[in-house]
């Protein structure tokens, strides 16, 4: 087994265990996380039959390299990373919403554009505007971080008026938003690429505010190829993308994005190994480093093996 799809690890400490739907969390002592980034993919909101092989530590090294390039903007949850597929941090009691921010009118975006709508979470977008075309300022479009089934759209009085945040901390989460955003912009222009949207997750620990969970991968971020970004708009083509979009794209092809009475196609060999490769494509092309697999021999007993080694240095 080289993928990592189920696994029901029994850490040293353990008090709780979460599963999601590509990560699976356990708390340590009420105090500390172990999150295993799994191979399972989610579109829509659904998680996929099949696993893909070396996702799990695409995505668990990109966000702990980006989690240490932008400590420097908010404190965030990561202490270690003791295996490729799993990140050890602190933890952190968790708002209930995503900041989710949009630099680029596309996706689900530019789908309720299309349908004419000229709001989204209560910002207004321009008449006349045209799909993956850049909006004049990055606009945030925040969600509700749903425990099962779908994130919803919500504006920022909802969020307020709800009490979902207070006032103070949510001028706070749009600050750090606004900044991670940036960041990840100016980096991205480095690698020549664009960062298009991505999303944020905060939670709070001791009364500050703490960045959690994964940040500028592909499963949470858009990507485009800067190089013909304009002549592809210019002539009405789509944009080179560098993002989990090609998956949704697959199944909406396949006639699936989700909804009640469709059926998930069939995911076959040919399909899954080209998804493997697409993600180590982003990793490269991202990071600007060279993917090392790790070893995928007994993978579950690898990451029990170095979980349990690195919370022994901690007693």
């Amino acid at each position: 087994m080289n993928a990592i799809k189920e696994a029901n690890f029994n850490f040293e400490g353990q008090t709780n265990h979460y599963k999601g739907k590509v990560r699976d969390v356990y708390t340590i002592n009420n105090d500390l996380l172990v999150m295993v980034v799994s191979d399972r993919i989610s579109a829509f909101d659904v998680v996929l039959p099949e696993a893909i092989p070396f996702k799990g530590q695409v995505l668990n090294q990109l966000a702990a390299k980006f989690l240490d390039d932008t400590a420097d903007i908010v404190p965030n949850w990561k202490i270690a990373t003791p295996d490729p597929s799993v990140t050890v941090g602190y933890m952190c009691d968790p708002f209930k919403v995503e900041m989710v921010i949009r630099g680029y009118l596309t996706g689900h975006a530019w789908r309720e554009y299309r349908s004419g709508k000229r709001t989204i979470c209560g910002v207004a977008m321009p008449d006349g505007m045209i799909e993956n075309q850049q909006f004049d300022t990055p606009i945030i479009t925040p969600t509700t971080k749903a425990d099962h089934g779908h994130d919803e759209d919500i504006t920022r009085e909802e969020i307020l008026s709800s009490g979902l945040v207070s006032a103070e901390d949510y001028l706070k989460l749009e600050e750090y938003t606004r900044a991670l955003f940036n960041r990840g912009t100016e980096y991205a222009a480095s690698k020549g690429l664009i960062l298009v949207d991505t999303k944020y997750e905060f939670g709070k620990k001791d009364g500050e505010i703490y960045l959690i969970d994964e940040i500028h991968t592909p499963d949470s971020s858009r990507y485009f190829y800067a190089d013909g970004y304009m002549e592809r708009q210019n002539s009405g083509q789509p944009q080179k993308q560098l993002s989990k979009e090609f998956v949704r794209q697959w199944l909406i092809e396949n006639n699936f994005q989700g909804k009640d009475g469709q059926t998930i196609p069939e995911m076959n060999k040919e399909l899954i190994d080209s998804i493997t490769n697409r993600y180590i494509e982003l990793y490269e092309r991202i990071s600007g480093e060279n993917f090392e697999k790790g070893n995928a021999d007994q993978i579950v007993d690898r990451i029990e093996r170095n979980v349990n080694n690195f919370l022994s240095t901690l007693v």
